[in-house]
């Protein structure tokens, strides 16, 4: 009797959780990642494409403005506080294109610029991207070798 009483009283108390936890919001998550990566993307693309016009530039040049018009506008509104909230809102969708490594180089410059060039910013400034790019960077190598290997 004490076993099927101590079961109901768990049943209880799981409704009761299941009541007041928080709904999932993973669907619209990924909603808000697709719609602001998608964005991000758009921003890349006229910039490629006004490169092309303006400056008769040829794909590899359009691509090189691209690469460094984006890096600028992550890391400028990194500075001006405004690629978090964006990241906030979007989550993924801004970590994904290349100005979400713009943000995670400025990010840490930032935050220990206090404790001075050397110590500070050039000792903390690739913390969230060094990783990331050792990973990209022996990824990159493996796969090259094994192509050659195996082409």
């Amino acid at each position: 009797m004490a076993k099927q009483q101590k079961t109901q009283e768990q049943i209880e108390y799981q409704e009761k959780v299941k009541s007041r936890e928080p709904k999932s919001q993973t669907f619209m998550q990924c909603v808000r990642a697709f719609v602001s990566g998608g964005i991000i993307c758009c921003i890349g693309q006229l910039v490629s494409d006004g490169a092309t016009v303006l400056f008769k530039a040829n794909e590899t040049e359009a691509a090189t403005i691209t690469a460094i018009v984006m890096v600028f506008l992550g890391a400028l509104l990194t500075g001006i506080g405004i690629y978090d909230k964006i990241g906030a809102w979007a989550g993924a969708g801004s970590v994904v294109p290349i100005t979400g490594f713009s943000n995670s180089i400025v990010s840490p410059a930032m935050e220990f610029k206090r404790e001075g060039l050397i110590m500070g910013v050039g000792s903390k400034l690739f913390t969230i991207a060094g990783p990331v790019l050792v990973y990209g960077i022996t990824a990159s190598v493996i796969i090259g070798l094994l192509t050659c290997l195996f082409a």
